[in-house]
Parts: C-alpha cells; sequence; structure tokens
C-alpha cells in the first residue's frame, strides 16, 4: 500500500485449505438419558439451562439474577464469567465474547428451572448465614454463594458423556446440541443466531449448514406433497 515494492510476494502464495471442524451434539436419542443423567447433580441447572438456551459456559456461569426477568420471561446475556489471574478469586465478570448484550426468551420449562435455583439458593443462604458470600447476585454458585469453578463444572460435565458413551463431545456441544434442535424444530435462523450472539445469520447458516441442508430437503418435501395434492 504504501509502494514502496511494486509486487505483492504474499499474492503467489498458495493458501492451506480450512477444514472445517465436525460440530458435536448430543444425539437426539441421547439427550432424554442425559437429561436423567443429570437430574440429582449439583450442576444439574447448570447443564439443563446450557442444553435449552445455547449459552456459552462462561455466560451460564456468569449469569446474575438481575438479568432474569421471571414477569416477562427473559434473560439478558451481557456478561461472562472468565479467568483473570490477577484476580484475588481468579475469575472476573466481564463482557461477552462479542462485546454486545443480548435478550433471550427461553422455553417456559428453563424459566422454572431458573426459579427452583433461585429457592434453592434461598436455602443455602439461609443455611450458611454469615458465611454466605454473592456479592454479584450469581445465578450459579456453590453452597455459600461463591461461583462456580469452570473446570470442574466441565469436568464434572466430562464424566457425565462419558458414561453416557461419548467421551469425545466438549462442553459447547451443549450449546451446538440447542442450535441443531431449534433449527430442526423449525426455529427461524435469524432467532437462532440472535440467542446464540452470533455477528450474522450467515455464520450460523455456515456453522450449522449440515442441519439447514436437512431442512431444505424437509422443505422440498413439503411442496412436493402440495404439487400432488393441487395436481391430484
Amino acid at each position: 500500500m504504501l509502494g514502496y515494492i511494486k509486487l505483492n510476494p504474499a499474492d503467489n502464495v498458495t493458501l492451506p485449505r480450512i477444514e472445517k471442524a465436525e460440530v458435536q451434539t448430543l444425539p437426539e436419542d441421547v439427550l432424554p438419558r442425559f437429561l436423567e443423567a443429570i437430574e440429582g447433580h449439583p450442576f444439574a441447572s447448570v447443564y439443563f439451562v446450557t442444553v435449552f438456551t445455547g449459552l456459552r459456559k462462561g455466560e451460564v456461569l456468569g449469569l446474575t439474577w438481575d438479568c432474569v426477568d421471571f414477569e416477562r420471561g427473559t434473560v439478558l446475556i451481557n456478561k461472562q464469567l472468565q479467568l483473570d489471574r490477577g484476580s484475588r478469586n481468579g475469575y472476573n465478570l466481564v463482557s461477552t465474547k462479542n462485546d454486545k448484550p443480548r435478550r433471550i426468551t427461553p422455553a417456559h420449562t428453563v424459566m422454572q428451572r431458573l426459579w427452583q435455583e433461585r429457592a434453592r439458593q434461598a436455602e443455602c443462604r439461609l443455611k450458611a448465614g454469615e458465611l454466605w458470600d454473592n456479592p454479584n447476585g450469581l445465578v450459579f454458585t456453590n453452597d455459600f454463594g461463591r461461583h462456580l469453578s469452570p473446570d470442574t463444572v466441565y469436568k464434572a460435565f466430562k464424566r457425565i458423556v462419558s458414561d453416557l458413551g461419548l467421551p469425545d463431545l466438549p462442553f459447547h456441544g451443549l450449546r451446538h446440541t440447542y442450535a441443531v434442535n431449534a433449527l430442526q424444530a423449525g426455529d427461524n435462523v435469524k432467532a437462532v443466531q440472535g440467542n446464540l450472539g452470533h455477528h450474522t445469520a450467515a455464520f450460523t447458516l455456515d456453522v450449522y449448514g449440515h442441519v439447514t441442508e436437512q431442512m431444505q430437503r424437509d422443505s422440498a418435501d413439503r411442496m412436493e406433497r402440495l404439487i400432488q395434492s393441487i395436481s391430484g
């Protein structure tokens, strides 16, 4: 751009082919078993909310009660719990990945789950007394109000899915599971993009292209049935 050389030597470079990582999800037949396996687990609500909202791990662990509106049935996602080695407790609440807050409207059962978590937390607070320590109003805490360790939540998740025969499924697979199920259920791609916090719907389509291809085939089948009903 400065004109120091006439030709850009990088123009003739052959770029390596970008291999898209395969999206890993909880298979449809395994999801009910997963939900059964987490019941009674200390992190059950964390996993439940994640798989049915698509929140990132830091977002669900950084969720605060002031962002949960039970009256309107919405949840504001405006921060995440992130490792900070310079912090006294090792973690801080910071802005979301793309610095853009988003408001989602979870399923009614998800909001019920959050209500149950608030009741459970109130009991823990009474038992803990002066030891209770939740200055940020976090939704998901231990019995003394302190934030959950992302590493501990992750390791517990890996043990659960390993027992289900899915040892390679990452925690992010819960987010992918939400997206795939939402698209297959017929949700608008724009709505799914907004819930996931993606910059564009094009990015969502690119990540979950294999799902939208099946949706297109289903659409073609529906159109074929319409044609047959009209012509028949």
